[in-house]
């Protein structure tokens, strides 16, 4: 969430960058403000009064023991409302400060100066294009009628078992899957990113601590009767292993990936762009997360994308780069860069992956602090990126690499499938 001191000091930027992010509820900033001034005038008054009681007790016990009790009994009774004055005022700040923070985490996060001002993914800026766009024979077909005919995905088997949206795959599909696991995870290690395994289920203050609560809780799976939550992503367990951490600054960049299973109920998606493997409610992923210096965010920023970028040069699909606008970005990021790859059957471009730099959002959640060189505590900066999301990958290895042969397979997953072809 954003700082309360900036907020405060910077009121009239907050509500200008907002307004880059769309965000209609700009009277929260004064509301904000306002419920800041009472907190910091009851906490005043509290501290006076305590501080009151306090030199009181201390003249009641000098005086008691100078022998002067009728003193020290005036003294007493004169101090006898403190107590309650510190009660009252200790009652009425847990009201305000409820209040502060329940329209505080109602802030999305301020967009980066470079956010492009727009209100939907229309408005995306490209900042690069790499490959070819494939041309394919006339008799190409869509990816989900491939995995029919390959018998490498069954998504009526998994609607039978589960539901819509929760593939089961199968054969070479299956091979395929680990494939790109492991390749991405290997990937991830040559680069410095340190693997970890971490929970698919998280609790309540983890979902906070990275932004999914309170502005996710429709897309995510609820397990109601523990009171924890299905991941959407790799980036809450792993960005929450530093929760109420207080970290060296040379750690820095700390730097993990993480393989799991995703889970999104994608309320509401119909349509022909969520067929086949487009949108499901279960999918892999490799996550990376790094926690860094402030002064270094964007430049990893940059890095984390260009890693993404290496990895679909590898499997030699064709993709773009977008900057997104304020109207399409999320909730908790300052800057996302979206990488989408061409699916040359569906003659689209699918979203693969989001890399993002969340400043100080998460971090002022979390907690996550170190010292800077001056010996003061400060926040550091969060940032994530998919590398990658399978199901729109396999999508376009399937489309884009369509023969007479079968689905060829590029040559840097070889190793890992044991197979040239799907056939």
């Amino acid at each position: 969430m954003l700082q309360l001191n900036y907020i405060r000091e910077n009121r009239d930027k907050v509500i200008e960058r907002l307004g880059v992010k769309n965000f209609k509820e700009i009277g929260l900033v004064d509301e904000i403000i306002h419920l800041d001034e009472q907190r910091r005038k009851i906490q005043s008054e509290s501290d006076a009064v305590s501080a009151e009681a306090n030199s009181s007790a201390k003249k009641i016990g000098e005086l008691m023991r100078q022998g002067k009790k009728e003193e020290a009994e005036a003294v007493k009774s004169q101090s006898s409302g403190y107590k309650e004055q510190v009660k009252h005022l200790t009652d009425e700040l847990a009201i305000v400060e409820q209040d502060l923070n329940a329209k505080i985490v109602q802030l999305p996060n301020l967009p980066h100066t470079s956010v492009p001002v727009g209100v939907s993914a229309d408005d995306n800026e490209v900042v690069l294009e790499h490959g070819t766009i494939p041309t394919l024979a006339e008799d190409a077909v869509s990816h989900w009628d491939l995995l029919t005919k390959y018998g490498i995905v069954d998504l009526e088997l998994g609607v039978k078992v589960t539901g819509a949206g929760f593939p089961v795959y199968k054969g070479k599909g299956a091979r395929l899957q680990r494939a790109l696991i492991n390749f991405f995870l290997d990937e991830a290690a040559k680069v410095g990113y340190e693997e970890v395994q971490v929970p698919i289920m998280v609790n309540e203050a983890s979902a906070f601590a990275t932004g999914q609560l309170p502005d996710k809780e429709g897309q995510m799976y609820h397990v109601t009767h523990d009171d924890l939550y299905l991941i959407p992503t790799a980036e809450v367990p792993v960005t929450n292993i530093y929760r109420d951490v207080i970290v060296k600054e040379e750690q820095f960049p700390i730097r993990h990936c993480a393989y799991t299973p995703c889970f999104r109920r994608e309320a509401g998606s119909y349509g022909a762009h969520v067929r086949g493997l487009n949108r499901l409610h279960q999918f892999d992923k490799v996550e990376t997360v790094q926690i860094v210096h402030p002064d270094q965010s964007y430049t990893a920023l940059e890095e984390m994308s260009t890693y993404v970028q290496s990895l679909l040069q590898k499997l030699e699909l064709p993709y773009r780069v977008l900057r997104l606008c304020g109207g399409d970005m999320s909730f908790t990021a300052a800057l996302t860069y979206d990488l989408e790859v061409f699916s040359a059957a569906q003659k689209r471009w699918l979203e693969v992956s989001s890399v993002s730099n969340f400043e100080t959002y998460q971090s002022n959640r979390l907690k996550v602090r170190f010292k800077n060189q001056e010996g003061k505590m400060q926040l550091a900066h969060t940032l994530n990126g998919s590398a990658l999301a399978l199901p729109r990958i396999v999508a376009s290895l399937l489309e884009n690499n369509q023969t007479d042969k079968g689905i060829k397979i590029p040559k840097v997953l070889v190793p890992y499938t044991g197979f040239e072809y799907i056939d």
